[in-house]
C-alpha cells in the first residue's frame, strides 16, 4: 500500500466541496499579515472577561454603538481585516438569532451587531472574520454536560452565522480541548463541525485558537497554527514553517474596563517592531485586540495608539513569503487515543501507554537495548482507517514501517524515511485490528509522544 502522506501537499477534500484551494486561503490570510480582534460582548458591561453567566440582558446598551468607527480605526492601523466576538463564553449572542433569547435582541439595545460589523468592516474594503466560543456557561454547555441538543446549538448557532452576513472569510473558535474548558473534540465533535462550515462556506478559514497544544510541527484541528501570546504561546519566529497566526490584546485585558480610557495601552513601537515585523516574516498574521467601550466606540488613547501604529508601520502592502510544503490538517478523531497498547521493552516507566495518552508533553520510550523497537496500538475489534501520525519527541527515527493486522496476518501500509518530527501518512482506508511502528534506525533510543490513527472523511 502506498502512502500518500509526508509532507503531502493539500488532498483535494476542500476541492471536492467547491472550495478555494486550501492552501491559497492559507497563503491569502498570511498576507493580510495585521488585523483588528474586536472583543464586545455582555463581558464589556461588566467589567469581568468572564461574567456571571446569567448575567442580565439589558446591561448590553451601548447607546452610540458605531462600528464604521471601528473599521476606520482600524484603516488607520494599517489593518486589513476584523474579527468579531459574536459569542463568548458566556453565551450571550449579538447578532439576530433565533436559537435563544439570551441575546442582543432582548437587550436594551436591539441591534445586530454582527450585521452593524460587516457591514462597517466591507464599506472600509477589509474582510471579516468572526470569533465563536464552543464553551458556552449560560447555556451549560461545560464539560461533563454535553447533549446532543448542544451540538445541536452548536450547529444552529454556526449556521445562521455563516448564512445571514455574507462571506465570512474565517471563524476562530474559542473554548475547545483546552485545560480551562475541558471539552474534547469528541463530546463537540470537531470533524462534523469542521465540515459544516466547509459545507456552508467553502472559502472559510477555521482556526481553534486552543490548538497550541499539538506539536508547532503540523497543523491538528485547525486550519491556521494559533498562538495566544497572553496564555503562554509563542511562536518560534526561526522555525516556524506552517500558516499561522499571533493575537495580543493593545490593552492589559481583552474586554473594556473601566480603567482603560485613563490606563496607557501598549507601546506602538514595540507592537510593530518585536511583534507584528517579525511575524510576518515567518508566515504569521498578527491579530491585535482593541476593546470597544460600553458606549460602543473605541477610547482616544486606542485610536490615537492605532494611528500611530499606521505610521509606524512598513511593509504593508508586499506579499508574505511563500508558504512551505506541509501535510493537509488533521480535523478527525483520534481513534487510537487511550486505547491498549503493547510495545518492546521501553525505557524505566515510560511505557507503551505513554504513545497514545492525548498528551504531548510524555512519550513512550524504548530502552536502548531494544535493537529493533516497535509500538503498537491493539483494537478491541477491527476498525477502519486511512491516516497515520507519529510525533517522533528526539527527532531521531530515521526509518520505519508501519503495519497493520488483519484476520491475523501483518501488511505494510508505509515505509518512511527522513528527519520529520512530526510524520503524517495518509493512504486507502484499510481495516484492522492492531496497528503497529518498527523502527528499523534511530540515532537515538526512539521516543514516541504520540502514535494517532485516524478515518478521515474524503
Amino acid at each position: 500500500m502506498r502512502h500518500i502522506g509526508i509532507f503531502l501537499l493539500f488532498f483535494s477534500c476542500c476541492m471536492s466541496l467547491g472550495a478555494k484551494d486550501l492552501r491559497r486561503l492559507q497563503q491569502d490570510f498570511v498576507d493580510l499579515k495585521f488585523g483588528m480582534f474586536i472583543h464586545f460582548n455582555i463581558p464589556t458591561f461588566t467589567n469581568h472577561d468572564w461574567p456571571d453567566p446569567d448575567a442580565d440582558p439589558a446591561l448590553f446598551n451601548p447607546r452610540k454603538l458605531d462600528c464604521s468607527q471601528w473599521a476606520k480605526a482600524a484603516v488607520s492601523a494599517g489593518m486589513r481585516y476584523g474579527c468579531l466576538t459574536a459569542k463568548h463564553h458566556s453565551g450571550f449572542c449579538i447578532w439576530n438569532t433565533k436559537t435563544t433569547a439570551y441575546g442582543v435582541m432582548s437587550s436594551p439595545c436591539r441591534v445586530d451587531v454582527v450585521r452593524e460589523y460587516v457591514e462597517a468592516f466591507r464599506r472600509e474594503g477589509l474582510p471579516t472574520m468572526l470569533y465563536f466560543s464552543i464553551l458556552d456557561t449560560h447555556h451549560k454547555l461545560r464539560p461533563g454536560y454535553i447533549t446532543r441538543e448542544h451540538i445541536a446549538l452548536v450547529k444552529a448557532q454556526l449556521t445562521e452565522l455563516l448564512t445571514d452576513y455574507g462571506a465570512i472569510d474565517a471563524l476562530v473558535i474559542d473554548g475547545w480541548d483546552a485545560p480551562w474548558s475541558r471539552i474534547s473534540y469528541e463530546e463537540i465533535p470537531f470533524e462534523e463541525i469542521y465540515h459544516l462550515v466547509k459545507r456552508l462556506q467553502p472559502n472559510c478559514l477555521l482556526m481553534d485558537l486552543n490548538a497550541a497544544k499539538y506539536p508547532a510541527e503540523a497543523l491538528m484541528y485547525t486550519d491556521i497554527k494559533s498562538y495566544e501570546q497572553g496564555a503562554g504561546q509563542h511562536l518560534s519566529k526561526e522555525n516556524n514553517q506552517l500558516p499561522a497566526l499571533s493575537c495580543l490584546p493593545l490593552n492589559r485585558n481583552w474586554f473594556w474596563k473601566e480603567s482603560f480610557p485613563v490606563t496607557p495601552v501598549k507601546d506602538p513601537v514595540t507592537l510593530v517592531r518585536e511583534h507584528l515585523e517579525p511575524l510576518n516574516k515567518a508566515y504569521c498574521n498578527f491579530i491585535l485586540n482593541v476593546a470597544p467601550n460600553r458606549d460602543g466606540l473605541i477610547d482616544g488613547n486606542a485610536l490615537e495608539a492605532l494611528r500611530e501604529i499606521g505610521r509606524l508601520r512598513r511593509d504593508n502592502r508586499q506579499p508574505s513569503p511563500l508558504l512551505p510544503l506541509y501535510a493537509a490538517p488533521i480535523v478527525s478523531e483520534n481513534i487510537a487515543k487511550h486505547q491498549p497498547t503493547n510495545s518492546t521493552w521501553s525505557n524505566d516507566m515510560m511505557i507503551m501507554d505513554f504513545g497514545n495518552d492525548d498528551d504531548f508533553g510524555t512519550s513512550w520510550e524504548s530502552n536502548p537495548e531494544v535493537s529493533v523497537p516497535w509500538l503498537e496500538v491493539d483494537f478491541p475489534q477491527e476498525r477502519s482507517f486511512n491516516a497515520i501520525t507519529v510525533y517522533d519527541t528526539r527527532r531521531c527515527i530515521r526509518k520505519y514501517r508501519l503495519l497493520y493486522e488483519r484476520n491475523g496476518l501483518w501488511e505494510t501500509l508505509a515505509e518512511g524515511m527522513g528527519e520529520e518530527k512530526m510524520k503524517v501518512h495518509r493512504f486507502e482506508r484499510v481495516w484492522g485490528g492492531r496497528v503497529r511502528i518498527v523502527i528499523d534506525e534511530s540515532t537515538a533510543p526512539p521516543a514516541i509522544a504520540e502514535f494517532g490513527i485516524y478515518d478521515e472523511r474524503r
